[in-house]
């Protein structure tokens, strides 16, 4: 079928529309018409080649839209089921066995090597075939052929185009909290980052029950975000001494947890430095395969401790309808940080999100890619 999708082409070079066309999906997979995609940073570093995922390329990896069709052997989804669509794994290897899929031993090829494990793309640009499946999906598209182990079932009244982002980014912020760092009643969280996925965090800290909840940024706007959705200080770090104000936020003893959501070796410093004693920092921000960081091994060696983080520790089947309920009882407010664009504005809304006039763009397909 003939569809229309948002194509990377080259490093740091801007996303074109084309008209390619999708093939049906075959066994384990579903076809779905997007109703939303979220953009996410993971998507603007795999077009840059921080991962060397295949150009050109359908990105997109934060969909939800409703099923149409159905390939062979998939049993507990239909057409007209309502959907979020997340990471994609392979269900066999121990991790997946385990309900650990976020580390699924085949993660990097089934969601970054831009084909399915037989090598093969549903997509077709012209004679030549684009690379798509990315994170099992590639929702930067009216449709899009998707494995079943990245498909969700939701049952909410919102709007399905606003739920794609549970699928990664308010996934990985709020599973940090709630699933990885198990954030205790009371206690102090240093959040570096004030966009999605520091923000999923800041709303998840606010539901553990965290007293302190900092949040450290760049961005007044964004900044301002993060206090209406939970933050009970924030910090501009172009304006001062940030560790001096990190101190007197604890009374010197320092934070419980950190969340680095930046990717920027500095600031993951930071946020092991400014940690208690037996403080944890998790690691979710993404860098360039290969980035190292500098850290004080003495300061570690006091009990402290990083630990990295993927997709929030999540079972996406289990945790995205927990965040909806969540957001039903008005505790998880995720859509009050969500800006709409249609498809054909996607360069605009990655310029806004860079600039901090949009905290989680979602690209809507309701009314078509103009």
């Amino acid at each position: 079928m003939r569809i229309t999708a948002a194509l990377a082409e080259g490093v740091r070079q801007p996303f074109h529309l084309r008209e390619v066309e999708l093939e049906h999906p075959r066994h384990g997979e579903v076809l779905v018409r997007m109703a939303g995609s979220g953009i996410c940073h993971t998507d603007l570093i795999c077009r840059d080649q921080w991962f060397p995922v295949p150009l050109p390329a359908v990105l997109g990896h934060e969909g939800s839209g409703i099923i149409e069709q159905v390939g062979p052997e998939v049993h507990h989804l239909a057409p007209g089921d309502r959907v979020v669509l997340s990471f994609n794994s392979c269900g066999q290897c121990r991790a997946c066995l385990r309900g650990r899929s976020a580390y699924c031993a085949d993660f990097f090829a089934r969601n970054f090597s831009g084909s399915r494990p037989d090598g093969s793309t549903p997509v077709r640009d012209g004679d030549h075939p684009a690379h798509a499946v990315f994170f099992g999906q590639s929702s930067f598209a009216t449709h899009a052929v998707v494995s079943e182990r990245s498909v969700v079932k939701v049952d909410t009244h919102l709007p399905l185009e606003l739920l794609g982002p549970l699928g990664c980014g308010f996934q990985t912020g709020a599973g940090a909290v709630l699933n990885a760092l198990l954030c205790s009643p009371g206690s102090s969280i240093a959040v570096f980052g004030a966009g999605a996925v520091g923000c999923g965090a800041v709303m998840a800290a606010a539901i553990a029950g965290c007293s302190t909840i900092a949040v450290l940024g760049r961005n007044a706007s964004r900044l301002a975000r993060a206090k209406a959705v939970g933050a009970t200080h924030t910090v501009d770090l172009t304006l001062g001494d940030a560790a001096a104000v990190l101190r007197e936020l604890t009374d010197g003893a320092g934070f419980d947890y950190s969340i680095e959501a930046t990717g920027a070796p500095a600031v993951l410093r930071q946020a092991v430095d400014c940690l208690a004693l037996e403080g944890v920092c998790g690691l979710v921000g993404a860098p360039a395969l290969g980035t190292e960081a500098r850290l004080d091994m003495s300061a570690l060696l006091f009990g402290r401790q990083v630990r990295g983080i993927v997709e929030g520790d999540s079972n996406p089947a289990l945790f995205i309808p927990t965040l909806l309920d969540l957001h039903r009882q008005g505790r998880f407010p995720f859509d009050q940080l969500i800006s709409l664009y249609p498809l054909g504005q996607i360069n605009k809304a990655i310029d806004d999100m860079h600039h901090g006039r949009a905290v989680k763009p979602v690209l809507s397909f309701l009314g078509g890619p103009a």
